[in-house]
């Protein structure tokens, strides 16, 4: 009985940490802001060569960083 309890509680940690993972993916530091901004001037939207340059990033969370911040389309 007591591991169904600790489970279900295992559960909801691990859903609101998701969450709060999820809403900190677009928080760049001021070293990798200007690390994809410099390598964006040299590859362009080369985004997984951007993500290879900096350590536990993604492709898909560098453009989405990218198109967040400095997409011109409106």
């Amino acid at each position: 009985m007591a591991d169904s309890e600790h489970s279900s509680s295992d559960d909801t940690y691990v859903d609101s940490r998701e969450e709060t993972s999820e809403e900190s993916k677009l928080d760049f530091s001021e070293d990798e802001e200007t690390l994809v901004i410099r390598m964006y001037n040299l590859v362009g939207e080369r985004w997984s060569l951007i993500a290879g340059r900096i350590p536990g990033r993604t492709a898909e969370e560098i453009e989405k960083y990218w198109n967040s911040r400095y997409s011109t389309s409106q």
